[in-house]
C-alpha cells in the first residue's frame, strides 16, 4: 500500500476555499433563495468531507510514524543483540539483567540472570567505572585472557511517574593477542649495560704477580657465565671495562635478584687480598641506541661517584639503585688530585675572582675546605669570597678566630651580596656538597660560566649539571682531605696560615670522628701535611669543646633514645632545644658508643621541617636509608630534611625507610 504523505494534509488553502464558497452561497441566496439553499447544502457537505478526509489522514500518519519507530527499535535491538563480542546489561549494583550468548560462553553456559557480575569479574566496580570521566574502557583479565571492557550507562523509565533508573551496557573486546604482543615488545627492548671493575688497580697491586692472571680470568669467567645466563652478548673493550647487550626481560630478572652478580664477583678468592667490586650502569627505555648508551654511561658514572660496588639503572628520567652496601675502597694514586689542582689553577687564572660556596648550615669540613680554596685563589692574586649565611653553631669558635685577622673581615659575604658582585668572568667553587638544593645559593651557579664542584659525598642523581670541573671522590674521609691534597699540588709555594691549617685539620677530624671512620693512608698524609703547615692539634681540640648546657642537652637526647630495630636507636631533640642541629649530630655519635647499638637516628624540629642525623658503625648503610627520604651522605654518616611534617610522622617515615632497607638486604 502506498504510504500517505504530508501533501494535502491540513494545508491552509482548504479553509480559505470553504470560506469563499460560504460567501458565494450567501450572495446566491440573496438573489435566488432556492439556488442559494442548494449552494448552502453543498457547503455543508464539503465541510463534512474535509473533516473526514483530514481525520483519516491523521490516523494513517500516526500509524506510519508508529511503524517507523517500531522498525527503528527493531533495528537497534537487532544490532545490540547481534553484537559480535561478549555483551551484558547490568544494574548499578552489578545485578545481571541480560547477556548475549557470547558472554554466556565465557562461563560455560551457566545461567547468569539475576546474579551479580562481581561473582564472575571480581575486580569490577560499576560505580568506579561511571565516576571515571577520562576513559570509557578498562582492561581486565578473565579466564586467562585479556579483555578491553567498554561501558555505556543508559537512563530508562519515566522521570515523572516511576523515576529514572540507570542500567549499564558492558562490552568485552578480546585483546589477548594485542596484550601478548605488547608484553613481547617490552620484554625484547634493548638494554645496554656498562660494567667496570672499579677497584682494578687496587686488586692488581695487592695480588701476587703469579696469581694476577688467575684473578682476572676468574672475573671474566663469572661475567661470561652471567651474560650467557641472561642470553646477552658481551664484550671486553678495556682491561677493566665490559659492555653487555641484553633484553629488558633479562634486566627484570637482574632487578628481582638485586644484581647478585655484585656478590658473586665480590666473593672471588683466587689470591687477591682485597675483594673485587663491580660498578654497573644500565640504560633502558631510550629512544634509540645512542640515547641508551648515554643512559648507561650516566648510570655508570653515578655508580662510580657513589663509591662503586653497585648497579644503577637509568630508566628514562628515573634512577634505581642496587648494592652499594660495602665501604668505599681508598684510591692510593694521587694523579687525579694533581690533575684537578692544575685544572683549578687554570680556571682561576682566567677569572677575575673566585666565589666559594658550601652547603647550608656550613660545618667545620665545609669551612676548612672553603679556606683552603681561598688560600689557593689568593696565592695567584685573585679576589676570593666565601659565601655563607647561616653557619652551623659548631663553627662559631673558628669564625671568631678568623675575624681576629683583618684579612678575613671582608671575605665572608651573604648570598645576596654574591649575586650582586658575580658576573660571567668569575668562577664559583662549590665545596662539601654537589646537590644544588642543599647549597647556600643555587642562583649563583647560573650567574657565572665556570663552576667547580669538590665533594666527598656519594654522588646523587641531583648533581650540578654542566659543571666545568667535578672532583667527587666518595672514598675520601672529608672534603678537607681532598682540598688539602689540591693545595699541595696547586703550587709548591702555597703557604697556609695556621688558622687555615687548623680549619682543614678540624674538618678532617670532625668527619672521621677523631680519625676512626673512613680513615685511610691519605687521610693521615693530609693531616701530616697540615701539621707541618702549622696546624695545632690542641687548638683543634678546643674547637670541639661544648658548654655545660650543650653537654646536658645531648645527654637528655641520648637518655630518651628508643630501640626501633636490633642494634638501631632513634631519639628526638626537644622542640625548644638550643643548637638543635649540632646536638642532634653529637647525640647520634654518642649513641654509637653504647654497647649493642650500631646505628642511630636523631630527629629535631626546625620550624615546620624535621632534620635527621644518621650514624652507623657500618652494619647499616645510613646513606641508603636516608636517600629514601630525599637525603644523602655516606655509608656511616648521612642526613635528611623533611618538609612540613611533625616529629611523629618523621619518626614513622624513618622506621619505614629502615624496614624497607633491611628487607631489601634480606632478599639478596
Amino acid at each position: 500500500m502506498k504510504k500517505p504523505t504530508m501533501k494535502g494534509l491540513n494545508v491552509p488553502e482548504n479553509p480559505i476555499y470553504l470560506a469563499v464558497i460560504l460567501v458565494l452561497s450567501s450572495i446566491i441566496c440573496y438573489f435566488n433563495w432556492g439556488m442559494g439553499l442548494a449552494a448552502f447544502l453543498l457547503f455543508i457537505y464539503l465541510v463534512y468531507y474535509n473533516w473526514k478526509v483530514t481525520r483519516i489522514r491523521r490516523v494513517e500518519w500516526t500509524r506510519y510514524l508508529e511503524n517507523l519507530s517500531e522498525n527503528i527499535d527493531w533495528s537497534t535491538k537487532n544490532a545490540v543483540f547481534s553484537v559480535p563480542m561478549p555483551f551484558v546489561v547490568v544494574e548499578l549494583d552489578g545485578t545481571i539483567n541480560w547477556y548475549n550468548p557470547r558472554f554466556g560462553q565465557l562461563f560455560e553456559g551457566e545461567s547468569l540472570l539475576g546474579k551479580n557480575i562481581k561473582n564472575y569479574i571480581p575486580n569490577l566496580d560499576i560505580y568506579a567505572l561511571l565516576k571515571n570521566k577520562e576513559d570509557d574502557c578498562i582492561q581486565i583479565e578473565l579466564n586467562g585472557r585479556t579483555y578491553r571492557l567498554f561501558y555505556t550507562p543508559l537512563g530508562i523509565g519515566d522521570s515523572k511517574e516511576d523515576g529514572r533508573r540507570v542500567i549499564v551496557f558492558l562490552y568485552l573486546q578480546d585483546i589477548t593477542q594485542e596484550a601478548l604482543l605488547k608484553v613481547k615488545y617490552h620484554d625484547e627492548r634493548p638494554v645496554v649495560m656498562l660494567v667496570q671493575v672499579d677497584n682494578y688497580d687496587e686488586v692488581v697491586n695487592n695480588t701476587d704477580e703469579a696469581k694476577r692472571p688467575v684473578v682476572m680470568a676468574e672475573i671474566e669467567s663469572i661475567l661470561s657465565q652471567w651474560a650467557i645466563s641472561l642470553n646477552a652478548g658481551w664484550k671486553k673493550f678495556d682491561r677493566d671495562k665490559f659492555v653487555v647487550f641484553a633484553e629488558a626481560r633479562a634486566l627484570k630478572a637482574l632487578e628481582d635478584d638485586k644484581f647478585s652478580i655484585l656478590d658473586a664477583v665480590r666473593s672471588i678468592s683466587a689470591g687477591n687480598r682485597i675483594p673485587v667490586t663491580l660498578s654497573i650502569g644500565v640504560g633502558v627505555d631510550g629512544k634509540n641506541p645512542l640515547e641508551l648508551s648515554h643512559y648507561a654511561q650516566f648510570a655508570l658514572d653515578l655508580a662510580l661517584g657513589r663509591g662503586g660496588d653497585q648497579a644503577v639503572v637509568k630508566r628514562g628520567t628515573k634512577l634505581f639503585f642496587y648494592g652499594g652496601k660495602s665501604k668505599e675502597v681508598e684510591k692510593r694514586t694521587k694523579v687525579k688530585s694533581r690533575v684537578i689542582a692544575n685544572a683549578l689553577k687554570e680556571l682561576m687564572s682566567q677569572s677575575w675572582g673566585v666565589f666559594i660556596m658550601g652547603h647550608e648550615a656550613a660545618d667545620l669540613d665545609c669551612l676548612g675546605a672553603a679556606l683552603g680554596i681561598y688560600r689557593c685563589a689568593r696565592h695567584i692574586g685573585k679576589r676570593a669570597y666565601i659565601v655563607m649565611s647561616r653557619p652551623n653553631p659548631s663553627i662559631r669558635p673558628m669564625i671568631s678566630r678568623l675575624m681576629e685577622d683583618e684579612e678575613y673581615r671582608d671575605v665572608f659575604i651573604t648570598p645576596d651580596e654574591a649575586l650582586t658582585i658575580a658576573d660571567r668572568q668569575a668562577v664559583v667553587v662549590v665545596v662539601d656538597v654537589h646537590r644544588p638544593a642543599f647549597m647556600e645559593e643555587q642562583r649563583l651557579l647560573n650567574a657565572v660560566d665556570k663552576v667547580v664542584v669538590i665533594d666527598h659525598h656519594r654522588r646523587s642523581a641531583e648533581a650540578v649539571e654542566n659543571a666545568t670541573l667535578v672532583y667527587l671522590e666518595p672514598y675520601a674521609s672529608s672534603t678537607s682531605e681532598l682540598v688539602t691534597e689540591i693545595v699541595q699540588y696547586f703550587d709548591e709555594k702555597v703557604e697556609l696560615k695556621p688558622v687555615e691549617a687548623d680549619a682543614l685539620l678540624a674538618g678532617i677530624t670532625v668527619d672521621t670522628k677523631n680519625f676512626i671512620f673512613k680513615t685511610g693512608v691519605r687521610t693521615f698524609e693530609a693531616a701530616s701535611y697540615l701539621r707541618r703547615a702549622g696546624a695545632d692539634p690542641a687548638s683543634v681540640r678546643h674547637l670541639f669543646q661544648d658548654d655545660l648546657e650543650t653537654f646536658l642537652s645531648r645527654a637528655e637526647v641520648v637518655k630518651n633514645a628508643q630501640i626501633i630495630a636490633p642494634g638501631v636507636a632513634l631519639a628526638y631533640c626537644p622542640p625548644d632545644i638550643k643548637n638543635g642541629q649540632l646536638i642532634a649530630a653529637q647525640a647520634a655519635d654518642s649513641l654509637l658508643t653504647i654497647k649493642g647499638i650500631h646505628t642511630s637516628f636523631v630527629l629535631y624540629a626546625n620550624g615546620d621541617d624535621v632534620m635527621i642525623s644518621g650514624r652507623s658503625l657500618g652494619n647499616v648503610n645510613v646513606q641508603m636509608v636516608l636517600e629514601k627520604l630525599g637525603g644523602g651522605g655516606h655509608l656511616t654518616v648521612a642526613g635528611a630534611q623533611l618538609g612540613n611534617i611533625s616529629l611523629d610522622e618523621a619518626r614513622q617515615k624513618v622506621i619505614k625507610a629502615l624496614k624497607d632497607y633491611l628487607e631489601e638486604g634480606n632478599k639478596r
